[in-house]
C-alpha cells in the first residue's frame, strides 16, 4: 500500500472508502447508506447503522476469545499502585456499573458527567456510559467548581461519577467541596452523585442524593448494552472558546468506532495485542480517543497512568513504564518531553531502560520544535512522529500514515493530511495559495468520520464559529502553508501571526529559532502592540538548568540569532528570562492570554490553568 492513492481514493470517493473501512466492526445493524446529513445541513456517517461502542470496545473481545488479554493496565506512581485489568473482568466491571447507572435511571440519550481522577473506574465510567447508549461528558478532575458548574448546566446530567479525590505528586486534591459548590451554583440539579472513595481523602456520603460507587454497583444487576444510531451522540466534550463561553464538542458513535479502529491501522500501526500508551489524562480529547476508545476499539493493552513525566519519581519515569509494560507506542505532548529534557538534558536516565519494544514515538497538542525533535531523534534513533488535529476532529488532520508507508520526516511539518482529510490553505477572502504561502488552514467538506456534526445544544455557534468564514470548509483556526511535496506546516493559530510594519510573521518561526539555543528549555514569543510598527515580537524563555551565561548573555544571543536566521525585519529585540510558563494542565501553553496580558487587555485566567501563579509572574513583567 501507498499513501498518495489510499488518500486520494479517501477524498475523491470518501462514500466507498469509508463504507470500506466500516466493515471492520461489528455492527448491531450494518449500514447501507455512507453518507447523509441532518437536520442542520450537517455531513453526518453511516446514517442507518446502528451499534454499540462499549460492545465494540469490550465485549467483541471476550467474545472472540481475547477475554485474557490484558485491556487496561493501572499504574498510579503517585500512589504506588499497579493494577492489570484483562478484557473478561473490564466486561464484568463495565456491566455492574452500567447497571448501577441503569439503577438511577439513566438510559439512551442521557447525559453523565464524569469529573475522576485517572483512575481506572474514570474509564468504567466513559465505557459504561456508552454501555447504555447514555452520553458522557468528561470534566478534568480539579476543575474549579464554577466550570463545573457550566458544563453541568450545559450537558443537564442525571447523574454525575465523581470521587473524593485527585492527586498530584505533592498534594492532594479534595474533589468533595468543589463538587458540592458546583452542585450548589447549578441551575440544573443532578439526580445522584456516585462517589469513589479513596483513601487519600475521606468523606461522608449522606446516602441519598450521594451513593458510595462500590456499594451502589454490588447491589446492582449488570447490564446488557443498548444499540444506538451511528448518528447518535458518544459524548460531549468542551473545549474552549474565545466568548468564555466553553464550547460542547459533540462526537457520534458510528463515525468515531470507524475512524479510531482505522486510525491505529494508518497512522499508529499497531495490531490487536500490541501495548499502546497516550500520556495523557482522559479529560483531554487524546485521552478519550487514545486511552480508551481507539486501543479498545483495536484489541490493544491501553495504559491509565496517574503521574507525570518528571518527578514521579524522576525524569526517567516514562522510561520505567515503556519497559515494564513492553509499550510499542508512546504518544505524548511535546511539552512532557521538553520537561524531560529540561531535568535530564543528556538523556541517561533514558538509558538505564530496555526500551526495545518501542518502535515510535508520536507527539502532539502543540506545535513539536526542532529542537526538542532532534534531541528525542538523536537520543532514541526512533521515528519521531509530529501530528496534529483537534479536540473537533478526534484524531489526526496530517500525520506521517505509518501503517501504509513511512514518509521522510520534515521538522516543524505534522505530515501529510490523513485519510479523508482534504486539506487547503486559503488566505482571507477564501482564495487558494500556492505552495509555501502561509494562510488559513481549512478542511473541505464532507468532513470524515469521527469529525464533530454541531455544538451540543447550540448549532448557530457551530456554523458561526467553524463553517460561515469559508462556505464549504471547515475553519480549523490554525494558519500554516503546505510545502511542494504536499507537507502541512502548521504555524500555529491565525491570532500567532503578526504583523509588523506591514509584514505577516509567524511567531512560530520565531520560537524554532529562539527553541534552538542549547541554553534555552521552553520559550513562547508573543505579538505585543506597537505605535510605530503596529506590532512588535517579545520572548519569554525559560533557561535549562546549570546555564552559565548570564540572563543578558543568553537575551543577547537569541536577538542575534532571530536576526540571522528571519532577518532584521522581524524587529525581535526583546527577551524576558521567566521561571516558568503559564499552561494549561496539558501543556499547551497559554499564548492567546500572555498576549492579552503585554497589551494590557482584560483577560480571564482559565480553567485548564496548570499554575495561576506564573500568570502572576508574566504579568508583572509588563506592568
Amino acid at each position: 500500500m501507498y499513501y498518495a492513492p489510499l488518500h486520494d481514493r479517501s477524498v475523491n470517493d470518501p462514500e466507498a472508502y469509508w463504507m470500506e473501512q466500516a466493515e471492520s466492526l461489528a455492527w448491531a445493524k450494518k449500514p447501507t447508506q455512507a453518507l447523509g446529513k441532518d437536520a442542520n445541513g450537517s455531513d453526518r456517517w453511516f446514517v442507518d447503522g446502528e451499534l454499540n461502542t462499549c460492545y465494540l470496545a469490550v465485549d467483541v473481545h471476550v467474545e472472540n476469545g481475547r477475554g485474557a488479554q490484558a485491556a487496561i493496565i493501572y499504574d498510579s506512581p503517585v500512589t504506588g499502585t499497579k493494577r492489570t485489568i484483562t478484557y473478561a473482568q473490564l466486561q464484568a466491571d463495565v456491566a455492574q456499573l452500567a447497571g448501577a447507572l441503569r439503577a438511577q435511571g439513566v438510559g439512551r440519550g442521557d447525559r453523565v458527567v464524569i469529573y475522576m481522577p485517572m483512575v481506572y473506574e474514570a474509564v468504567l465510567g466513559m465505557l459504561a456510559s456508552a454501555r447504555l447508549g447514555a452520553v458522557h461528558s468528561v470534566v478534568f478532575g480539579g476543575f474549579a467548581a464554577s466550570e463545573l458548574t457550566t458544563r453541568i448546566d450545559d450537558a443537564q446530567p442525571k447523574v454525575l461519577l465523581t470521587a473524593t479525590c485527585g492527586i498530584e505528586p505533592s498534594r492532594v486534591i479534595e474533589y468533595m467541596p468543589i463538587v458540592n459548590d458546583a452542585l450548589g451554583m447549578a441551575s440544573h440539579q443532578v439526580d445522584r452523585v456516585l462517589v469513589l472513595a479513596r483513601e487519600q481523602a475521606g468523606y461522608a456520603i449522606d446516602g441519598v442524593t450521594q451513593l458510595d460507587w462500590a456499594q451502589a454497583c454490588a447491589a446492582a444487576e449488570p447490564a446488557d448494552c443498548v444499540n444506538v444510531l451511528a448518528t447518535d451522540p458518544l459524548y460531549i466534550l468542551y473545549t474552549s472558546g474565545t466568548t468564555g463561553k466553553p464550547k460542547g464538542v459533540v462526537r457520534d458513535n458510528g463515525g468515531h468506532a470507524v475512524a479510531m479502529r482505522h486510525s491505529m491501522d494508518v497512522v499508529y500501526d499497531v495490531q490487536p495485542g500490541d501495548v499502546f500508551w497516550a500520556a495523557s489524562d482522559v479529560g483531554w480529547v487524546v485521552g478519550h480517543s487514545y486511552i480508551v476508545y481507539a486501543p479498545l476499539l483495536t484489541g490493544c493493552t491501553t495504559l491509565v497512568y496517574e503521574g507525570k513525566p518528571v518527578r514521579t519519581p524522576d525524569a526517567g519515569a516514562f522510561w520505567r513504564v515503556v519497559e515494564e509494560y513492553r509499550v510499542k507506542i508512546l504518544f505524548a505532548a511535546p511539552t512532557a518531553f521538553r520537561a524531560i529534557r529540561k531535568e535530564d538534558p543528556e538523556g541517561a536516565l533514558y538509558r538505564d531502560y530496555d526500551l526495545s519494544s518501542l518502535a515510535a514515538l508520536y507527539l502532539a497538542g502543540e506545535r513539536l520544535d526542532p529542537p526538542t525533535q532532534t534531541w528525542l531523534d538523536e537520543l532514541t534513533g526512533l521515528p519521531v512522529i509530529d501530528h496534529w488535529w483537534q479536540t473537533e476532529t478526534g484524531w489526526a488532520i496530517a500525520a506521517n500514515p505509518r501503517g501504509v508507508e513511512t514518509l521522510p520526516i520534515k521538522q516543524g511539518s505534522a505530515t501529510r493530511p490523513a485519510p479523508g482529510f482534504d486539506v487547503h490553505i486559503l488566505d482571507d477572502d477564501g482564495v487558494e495559495l500556492s505552495a509555501g504561502e502561509q494562510g488559513n488552514i481549512v478542511i473541505k467538506r464532507p468532513l470524515p468520520p469521527s469529525c464533530f456534526p454541531t455544538v451540543w445544544g447550540d448549532h448557530a455557534r457551530y456554523q458561526s464559529s467553524y463553517m460561515d468564514a469559508f462556505p464549504g470548509y471547515y475553519q480549523s483556526g490554525d494558519g500554516g502553508y503546505i510545502d511542494a511535496d504536499g507537507y502541512l506546516f502548521v504555524m500555529g493559530r491565525t491570532d500567532d501571526v503578526i504583523n509588523v510594519a506591514g509584514h505577516r510573521l509567524s511567531t512560530g518561526e520565531m520560537e524554532e529559532v529562539v527553541a534552538a539555543h542549547p541554553a534555552v528549555a521552553e520559550c513562547a514569543v508573543i505579538g505585543v502592540e506597537d505605535a510605530l510598527k503596529g506590532q512588535l515580537p517579545v520572548g519569554l524563555v525559560i533557561l535549562k538548568d546549570g546555564v552559565t551565561e548570564s540572563d543578558d548573555e543568553v537575551v543577547q544571543a537569541l536577538v542575534r540569532d532571530v536576526r540571522a536566521k528571519i532577518g532584521p525585519i522581524a524587529c525581535f529585540q526583546t527577551a524576558h528570562i521567566v521561571a516558568r510558563l503559564p499552561k494549561t494542565r496539558s501543556g499547551k501553553i497559554l499564548r492567546a492570554i500572555l498576549r492579552k496580558i503585554a497589551n494590557g487587555q482584560d483577560y480571564q485566567v482559565p480553567s485548564t490553568i496548570e499554575d495561576p501563579a506564573a500568570l502572576t509572574e508574566v504579568a508583572e513583567l509588563f506592568n
